[in-house]
């Protein structure tokens, strides 16, 4: 760490208060500790300060764009606000629609729909399922996972440079992986793309919790994230980016709120105006709570200052870096070497265990939450741990009983609201572990590795 980046560290001298600091959990060898959470890129906790601008906002909750009444408008003003707000923290183009949605899931399925007639789309296999999985009714190219930064710029311009170059064309790429925490050459990938004329989308749901995400920096065409893994409660996400392809698409939902106006026709149907703005994409009632959770986490960042919490996150992935090296029996999982740069994400395996029963075991004897499983991303973890790609295999519920082989790996992550304590624990628990083993039995239940009763 050089010393301009030990002194951004230290200019934060805590981690940022979220929910869920203090819950204390049971151990099944007795006693409670302080709940570690650790599984950061599954789901952040909320940021206190997002949970306390929510509080504030709860007794004036009222309908949004539609009403007349004072708490109407209140809300009304709020959910716009917050859509100026959150485009501002991306750097969007003047121009740019920011449509509020569910999920990152829900925001790639929407591009998805908007994608012109017989668009071709470039994805490498290495993406989380969210944006591998949308496009199925496009043409689609899969792309071999990369082994090095410049091989995946290089394996994207070749595809690009073969396909009909008179047609649209999409990018999807990932800025951090949800598996190795790796950050991809965006910025590369976007040049490449628009050099054969094609255009980009940016899932950004593990890169904008940590670093900052410029739209106009980055050059991509549209960028997508999920407020609960950006420190906000669950149930809303972001699309931002170009108007055309949404203003040229049918809405993803029908109904109120997406219409300008529904006339009869004569043949006793009827005739729909959409509109053009956002709110084409956004129909019912809007999401105002999640809308405005989103804005207050990006701002408490953005006051943060992500110099500073990038700095602090580097200072406990060297941490979680160090103590893993130091055990011989566990395998960093990782495309791009151990020097790549990364996030606060780590997948790993250890010689002689199961993963699932590994990560049972740091939940129930040390009150350490983890992920263990193929994280949504099946293709990158098989090429990962250099499996076929037929080996069964499952999403966070591996079938295998414990201390049978299994296709699974064990993932730690952490950000902005993970203290030092957290990190030194878990790295204990992984080298007592492996070196004395577990001091519960464990059983298969439901799919599940849990304790066995005693």
């Amino acid at each position: 760490m050089s010393v301009s980046t030990a002194a951004a560290a230290r200019s934060v001298c805590a981690p940022l208060p979220v929910l869920g600091r203090d819950v204390t959990v049971p151990l099944v060898t007795g006693g409670e500790v302080t709940y570690a959470a650790l599984d950061y890129a599954a789901s952040a906790p909320a940021l206190q300060r997002v949970w306390d601008d929510v509080a504030a906002y709860a007794p004036y909750y009222g309908s949004v764009h539609r009403g007349a009444g004072y708490l109407s408008q209140l809300s009304t003003d709020l959910f716009e606000n917050a859509r100026k707000a959150v485009a501002e923290f991306l750097d969007c183009r003047p121009d740019d629609q920011l449509v509020f949605t569910r999920s990152t899931t829900d925001s790639l399925n929407l591009l998805a729909r908007a994608l012109p007639a017989d668009c071709q789309v470039f994805v490498f296999e290495t993406e989380h399922h969210a944006s591998l999985l949308p496009w199925q009714d496009a043409r689609v190219t899969y792309l071999n996972a990369p082994r090095t930064p410049r091989q995946a710029v290089e394996t994207l311009e070749r595809a690009l440079a073969d396909r009909d170059p008179y047609g649209p064309a999409l990018v999807c790429v990932t800025g951090a992986s949800n598996v190795t925490g790796e950050l991809w050459p965006v910025r590369e990938l976007a040049a490449a793309a628009h050099a054969h004329g094609a255009r980009i989308v940016l899932d950004a749901a593990q890169l904008a919790p940590h670093h900052p995400v410029s739209v106009q920096d980055l050059d991509v065409d549209w960028v997508a994230f999920s407020g609960h893994k950006l420190y906000a409660p669950f149930g809303s996400g972001v699309l931002a980016g170009r108007a055309d392809w949404l203003q040229a698409a049918e809405p993803y939902l029908a109904g109120g709120g997406a219409s300008r106006r529904v006339t009869r026709r004569e043949d006793g149907g009827v005739a729909v105006e959409w509109h053009e703005s956002a709110a084409r994409h956004e129909a019912g009632s809007p999401n105002v709570i999640g809308a405005y959770s989103i804005a207050s986490a990006c701002k408490a960042l953005t006051e943060a200052g992500f110099e500073a919490l990038v700095a602090r996150e580097q200072h406990l992935i060297e941490k979680v870096r160090a103590g893993l090296a130091g055990v011989p029996e566990v395998r960093v999982l990782s495309l791009f070497g151990d020097d790549a740069p990364r996030v606060g994400v780590i997948s790993f395996v250890v010689d002689g265990w199961n993963s699932s029963h590994f990560a049972a075991a740091l939940s129930a004897e040390y009150g350490i939450g983890v992920r263990d499983g193929l994280f949504c991303a099946h293709p990158l973890v098989r090429t990962l741990l250099g499996s076929d790609p037929q080996t069964q295999g499952e999403c966070g519920a591996p079938e295998a009983a414990p201390g049978e082989k299994s296709l699974n790996a064990i993932r730690v992550s952490f950000g902005a609201g993970t203290p030092d304590e957290h990190v030194e624990r878990f790295v204990n628990a992984v080298r007592e572990l492996v070196t004395e083993g577990a001091k519960w039995s464990y059983r298969t239940e439901d799919g599940r590795c849990v304790p066995a009763v005693s």
